[in-house]
């Protein structure tokens, strides 16, 4: 009986030893595999132009970053500007001969009606609509529009920027002009607009100042500095800026801030 017994427990403890091999890398598989599952790769969005930009997220040293910044976007600001001198040189001209009484050469009379047009006022050229003209056809201190292009874009590092170029926070309304927001309102159809280069997004963003009636407080305010002959001063227009962000006064005051502590900046 003791003998039967010895037997089988001994069956019992080799069958067991035989086994214990595959029972522990069956148990190493299970461990290994779930150590080992794929993480989620975070999807790279491509950019929707071909516009090497400045890497602006690696810059350790922020004096290097801003000049970067600065010196990226300055020159596009400054080419919209003088573009728009030449048009209020031509604006003021043909007024001028209008109030000397002194017909319009064929092709003054054709640059007016376009500059007109591209402003969205009415193709007659006559004194009244280029008085009316010249309050939308005006410049933008490079100081206030560089600091819009650091604050809405993040110094150049934000998702809008760098996907569309898009470095003032510009919103479109047709389904595809631009980019969806990640934190778009349920129900809310708009985009942020992307633009295929950098002066198209500044040239966007001038046409916006100057011609939508959410700033026409900035270009009153122009239009009076210009009457009293006084600088046309980024610190002056802000106040018109109160339409630009669901912050109002706190965005106009952070402008100002941001403008006078980058002033060291603006003319490198």
């Amino acid at each position: 009986m003791l003998k039967t017994i010895f037997k089988l427990l001994l069956t019992v403890f080799f069958v067991w030893a035989l086994a214990y091999p595959f029972i522990q890398s069956g148990d190493i598989d299970l461990d290994e595999q779930t150590s080992e599952q794929p993480k989620k790769v975070k999807k790279i969005e491509k950019p929707l132009h071909n516009v090497k930009l400045p890497k602006f997220s690696e810059f350790s040293d922020v004096k290097e970053k801003k000049h970067a910044f600065f010196n990226f976007i300055r020159p596009h600001v400054e080419a919209e500007n003088k573009k728009i001198l030449q048009q209020r040189a031509k604006l003021e001209i043909a007024r001028m001969m209008f109030e000397n009484n002194e017909p319009l050469l064929k092709k003054q009379n054709n640059d007016a009606a376009q500059i007109l047009k591209s402003y969205g006022l009415p193709q007659t050229v006559n004194t009244l609509n280029i008085t009316q003209a010249l309050r939308r056809v005006d410049i933008i201190p490079k100081e206030l529009a560089l600091m819009q292009a650091a604050n809405e874009s993040a110094w150049g590092t934000s998702r809008f920027a760098r996907i569309g170029l898009n470095f003032f926070g510009q919103w479109c309304y047709s389904k595809g002009c631009g980019m969806v927001p990640k934190r778009r309102n349920t129900g809310a159809a708009h985009e942020v607009a992307a633009f295929k280069s950098v002066r198209a997004a500044v040239s966007s963003y001038f046409k916006n100042i100057n011609t939508h009636n959410a700033y026409k407080e900035l270009r009153a305010i122009r239009a009076n500095l210009r009457l009293e002959q006084k600088p046309i001063l980024a610190t002056e227009l802000t106040r018109g800026l109160m339409s630009y962000s669901e912050r109002g006064e706190a965005y106009i005051e952070e402008l100002n801030t941001m403008i006078n502590q980058n002033r060291a900046y603006f003319n490198e």
